[in-house]
């Protein structure tokens, strides 16, 4: 994984509520079993027409938005548990989701993938959401050190498991966590 402490970056808002992981990357693509091009399918039937021509309507279409912060409606990533989800939306080039709500295992599969769940309460959101409508080039600032995210109608601060935390500062997954104890670890085995 990629380290992560501060990112600034444009978003893009997603006003809809109840996003599942079916919406986010639809089960018919997932038939491969590594992480590569899922972004390519990643809300694939409200990114698409049925006839395949592109739906300008849809804000990942929108040419006013970019950048690598999703700002999601309540309770994101409902549904099945597809890890594939997370990977879709890493693959697209999203590094963080803000919502007022994450489903939990959505959740723990979007930080074991690198990707940060910034749960705000549902007043900021709101207030974000609009703003970013309202303004597209404007910037949003995530701070994981300070579990902090600041933006343009004001700053937030988020919670964090403090071990998936230390993971994604040092860019680190379960297995590299465990690497960089090696040293502890084989002090306390020493001890018995």
């Amino acid at each position: 994984m990629e380290k992560f402490t501060t990112l600034t970056s444009r978003a893009v808002p997603l006003a809809t509520e109840n996003i599942d992981t079916d919406q986010i990357i639809p089960a018919r693509f997932l038939k491969a079993t590594d992480k590569v091009g899922f972004g390519d399918n990643v809300f694939r039937d409200w990114r698409f027409q049925k006839d395949g021509s592109v739906n300008t309507e849809f804000a990942l279409n929108n040419k006013n938005y970019s950048g690598s912060v999703l700002v999601a409606g309540d309770n994101f990533g409902c549904g099945s548990s597809r890890e594939h989800a997370a990977w879709a939306l890493v693959g697209y080039g999203f590094n963080v989701i803000v919502s007022s709500f994450f489903a939990d295992i959505f959740k723990g599969n979007a930080l074991n993938n690198g990707l940060l769940p910034v749960q705000v309460s549902e007043a900021y959101l709101k207030k974000l959401m609009e703003y970013l409508q309202e303004n597209p080039t404007s910037e949003v600032v995530v701070n994981l050190e300070r579990q902090t995210i600041e933006t343009g109608v004001g700053n937030a601060s988020f919670e964090i498991d403090p071990y998936k935390k230390t993971c994604m500062i040092n860019g680190y997954d379960d297995i590299d966590y465990l690497i960089s104890n090696k040293d502890k670890i084989t002090a306390f085995e020493a001890q018995n």
